[in-house]
Parts: C-alpha cells; structure tokens; sequence
C-alpha cells in the first residue's frame, strides 16, 4: 500500500557508516569519527536490553521528543544527515519479534514499534528498519512467516502513512533463512522492503547472483567484507564484488545510502577485525567506484 502524501526519493548513491560500528566510544564521540571519515550520512540503532547500541529504546521512549531533539543536534552539528533508523526490540530475536504468537508480546512490540516511528520521523530519517522475526519451533516455516507478513504489512502501511519508508533486514539467526524468503515476505506484506546486507547470505553460501534478485526491493544496503562461513570478513578475505554491487544497482535504479557496516561483537565472532581499518579500506573502495561511474555522486570529501 502506497499512500498519496508518499513521495520516492531521488538523487545519488551516499555513502554513510552505521553509529554501532564503535561501541568502546560515546555515542558523541563516534560520530566525530564518521564525520571525520567523509560520511554523508549516519544509521542509527537502538537495541534493547542495552544490547550494543549506543541509544536504548527503552529509554528513548520515555520521551521521544527528546531524544529526536538530542540525535538531531547530535548529527546535524557534525553534519551529518540520518540515513536510516535501525530498530533491533531486545538481544534475543524472539522477545517482542513481529510474528511472536503471544499476543501480549505482539501489543508490547507494536508499542514500541509506534515510539520508534515517532522517533523516525522527527529525525526526518528516510525509513525505519526492523528485523523479520523468527522460525517458532510449535509451527512450520510457513505458519511463520505468513504471521510475520501481516504484522509487517501493517506496519508497512502506517509507516507509509507518515510519508517514510518502511524495511527488514533479513538476517542471519531470523525467518529469512534464504533470498527467496526474503522475496517471498515482501510479496506477503505490500510495501515493505528491505535493508539488504549481502554477507547475510554469502555467509551461508548462496552466490551474489542468488542474492542479486532482492536488489529491487532494497530500500537500504549494508556493506562490509563477508565470505563463505563468515559473516563479516577483512577485505583480503572478503569474496562480494562490491563494484559489480554498484552497477547492479545503478541498474536497478537504487539512488539511497550505503552504509559501511562493520561491528565488534561476539555474536557469530564479529570482534575478530580491526572495525577502524576496515571501515576506511570499504570507504575508499566504494568512493572510488562512485566517484568513477557516470552520474551524481553523493559523497563528502573524507579525511585519512
């Protein structure tokens, strides 16, 4: 469902860093970092349960206003635009996921959801990110995801509704467990779209031309070093053509941010790269094929 007052974005690919990728510093000080390092844009998460995230929803939706006012200064000091608001409810996937069958569960995340979407667009963020949901283990896959298709389609259209966009990220460990799940969700739930990180995929073994087909549904990108068994590798073992990445993206009329995502968690033994480094050896490879490929280019002069 796409409302009247919804308006697609236009203009060039930016590049942009995700706040997340430095958890050992205060939030203020990672985005000096990003804005040191040529970022047009900044991704913001908010996980729950003090989760990783430099910013908790459990905090923010005490006031949300607030906090929108604080992000706001936050970034635009540095100048820095929002490129996308991320969205994870807790650090296990299933407490407050969006097809959790326990309806108490379901009422506590769309209340969240609603402050995360306030929060959205009093960033003026040009969407909302979420995870899929899960596999639960009394149903089938497709029980599953059917329920996760309605709730996201819900959401899709009150996302909508506020004139922003509205996405998933199908990722390792949630119901998307291949592209085609991916597909197949979307097609479920109008309007929603994807944030697509392909090491999500390359990680389990499917091939970029696998994961290619998703590229039109992408409303956001991730984008950092992954191989076969890795979900985040240094780039002299990542496998994933990123230049390859852009051409089919100018093909498929993608004019949104990507965001250089490395983090530093233990989870799926993400702490195993040098985060700083490999942020700028990605940033320099991605600007140098924006910078060579005919059209606009949204990039901000970055320093060492």
């Amino acid at each position: 469902m796409v409302t009247d007052n919804y308006t697609p974005p236009t203009g060039p690919i930016s590049l942009s860093c995700s706040d997340w990728s430095f958890p050992l510093l205060q939030h203020e000080q990672a985005l000096d970092l990003i804005a040191a390092l040529g970022f047009t844009g900044v991704d913001v998460m908010l996980r729950g349960n003090k989760g990783g995230s430099h910013i908790f929803p459990e905090d923010v939706v005490q006031d949300v206003p607030a906090w929108a006012g604080r992000l706001e200064e936050r970034a635009g000091s540095r100048g820095l635009e929002i490129s996308d608001i991320f969205w994870i409810p807790w650090t296990g996937f299933e407490v407050m996921a969006p097809n959790n069958p326990d309806s108490a569960e379901m009422e506590r995340g769309r209340a969240m959801f609603n402050a995360m979407l306030e929060l959205a667009v009093r960033l003026d963020a040009p969407g909302l990110t979420v995870l899929p949901g899960i596999d639960w283990p009394h149903e089938t896959h497709e029980e599953s995801l059917t329920r996760a298709a309605v709730e996201l389609g819900q959401r899709a259209a009150q996302v909508r509704d506020r004139g922003l966009r509205f996405s998933i990220e199908p990722s390792v460990g949630s119901l998307c467990h291949s592209p085609g799940d991916a597909a197949r969700l979307c097609e479920l739930a109008p309007g929603l779209e994807l944030t697509l990180d392909y090491t999500h995929y390359v990680s389990r073994g499917f091939s970029e031309v696998e994961i290619d087909p998703l590229l039109p549904l992408a409303r956001h990108l991730h984008a950092r070093g992954g191989a076969d068994e890795r979900l985040q590798a240094p780039m002299a073992a990542n496998t994933i053509d990123y230049e390859r990445l852009i051409d089919e993206l100018d093909r498929a009329g993608y004019d949104g941010y990507l965001t250089v995502e490395y983090v530093w968690v233990e989870w799926e033994n993400l702490n195993d790269v040098d985060v700083l480094s490999e942020t700028i050896m990605m940033r320099n490879r991605l600007r140098a094929k924006l910078v060579a490929r005919p059209g606009p280019v949204g990039i901000a002069t970055p320093g060492s």
